[in-house]
């Protein structure tokens, strides 16, 4: 580029959502000339299962990479309306998710870092990349892959032929079921709580997009405090197996291993979840890779107390405990909101790394309580509705439009003569 000739600039529109928070999810985004307003560029894609949040900087770094495609010299004017992808690329907001941090350096690193501001826009103000966005879900539901051909022709004949803005003029997609962006809490929302499913849409079945992957949810084997129900997480003595549990690890192995099935194994870094771990990874000759967020909940001052003790020492802040999922065991522990966070991340992360295979997941009672309740797109309260033995067989299947499927729950059947 010759010193004499100007700069091009482009406006980047980009735009995110899932049907479910996480659920199925995609994104759009649209490049227009600055100086003319003509639309140069449309990217649309279905991803499968995310967060709101994960579809909002994919449809950043889309359009980004698209402007870059049209002229790698040109400056960017980025306009969207997430708060959260705007403060943060601006260096003004820390990112501190796991997901959207890798994300948001391959974003940076598309055009120089001077060649490119952000604006955060109203969302009225992002209805073309919004429309994208979900056009390509609604592509994803029906197994197919969005195409711009099509979009450009079924916007064109809803569209008058004066209308100034063919986005703001064509009839727009429904929104996805996305909770609203807020400065006070830019990330808490992300993968907690996935709210209520839309009305018409299908759980645990859709198109056949091949092969699922699949979490068999094992809960350790027995330790000392388990028949004794005390509260035994992340932050008491980390107790070992039992010689019940031991034998119960066993059992849990022997049966996997006459499945056939298990292909990984991950486990939670407590000991007990490790001694359960490398006694079935054993019988089936595979190692243990370990993920933190696995681990129990930290129940504060409340480890190695029962639940009468509980009641007796810290009455009101066990009724508290009860009635929200934001709140903390006594004594700065984890709240169940705290967990499904962390256990969310852990999920995405591990469905990632192991796309179409069935893996063995050694954990705690919360962990899969949380995996059940997110698959199924239950309240923070069905926590409390269920019941998970040691060393029980859970298992969710995760395919690639975003559905979960619950097979199993609380299976003990090969523990009969442990």
């Amino acid at each position: 580029m010759s010193g004499a000739q100007a700069r091009r600039t482009f406006v980047v529109e980009a735009d995110g959502g899932s049907r479910g928070n996480p659920g199925p999810a995609g994104y759009g985004a649209v490049v227009r000339d600055a100086a003319s307003g003509e639309t140069l560029c449309e990217t649309a894609e279905f991803i499968g299962r995310a967060t709101n949040n994960v579809a909002e900087y994919r449809g950043l770094l889309a359009g980004l990479r698209a402007a870059y495609e049209l002229d790698a010299h040109a400056a960017v004017l980025v306009r969207m309306d997430s708060k959260l992808v705007v403060e943060q690329m601006s260096g003004r907001w820390k990112i501190k998710h796991p997901d959207m941090r890798p994300l948001a350096l391959e974003a940076a690193a598309v055009f120089p870092p001077d060649a490119v501001t952000y604006e955060w826009i109203p969302r009225e103000q992002n209805k073309h990349a919004d429309r994208l966005a979900n056009e390509a879900m609604d592509a994803g539901k029906r197994g197919e892959r969005w195409d711009a051909g099509a979009s450009r022709a079924e916007l064109d004949a809803h569209t008058p032929a004066a209308a100034a803005e063919p986005a703001a003029a064509g009839p727009t997609a429904p929104e996805p079921a996305a909770a609203p962006e807020s400065a006070a809490a830019p990330e808490s929302a992300a993968a907690t709580d996935p709210g209520p499913t839309a009305p018409g849409t299908r759980v645990g079945w859709g198109p056949d997009l091949g092969t699922p992957t699949t979490f068999v949810l094992l809960r350790h084997g027995e330790t000392p405090l388990t028949p004794e129900k005390r509260f035994s997480g992340s932050g008491g003595s980390d107790p070992e197996l039992s010689a019940v549990g031991r034998r119960q690890a066993a059992a849990v192995a022997e049966a996997l291993a006459a499945r056939g099935t298990v292909q990984a194994v991950v486990s939670s870094p407590l000991r007990r979840c490790q001694e359960t771990a490398a006694t079935v990874a054993g019988r089936l000759g595979l190692g243990v890779h370990t993920d933190v967020g696995l681990r129990e909940t930290d129940f504060g001052a409340w480890e190695g107390l029962t639940f009468a003790e509980v009641r007796e020492r810290h009455p009101e802040d066990l009724d508290a405990w009860l009635a929200s999922p934001s709140v903390r065991p006594t004594g700065g522990g984890e709240s169940f909101a705290e967990v499904a966070e962390r256990v969310a991340a852990a999920r995405d992360e591990l469905l990632a790394r192991y796309e179409g295979r069935t893996v063995l997941l050694v954990t705690h009672v919360t962990p899969v309580k949380t995996l059940v309740r997110l698959a199924l797109g239950a309240p923070p309260e069905s926590l409390y509705r269920m019941e998970l033995s040691a060393a029980s067989l859970s298992a969710v299947a995760y395919y690639a439009d975003g559905n979960a499927s619950l097979r199993l729950l609380n299976d003990t059947g090969h523990l009969r003569w442990a």
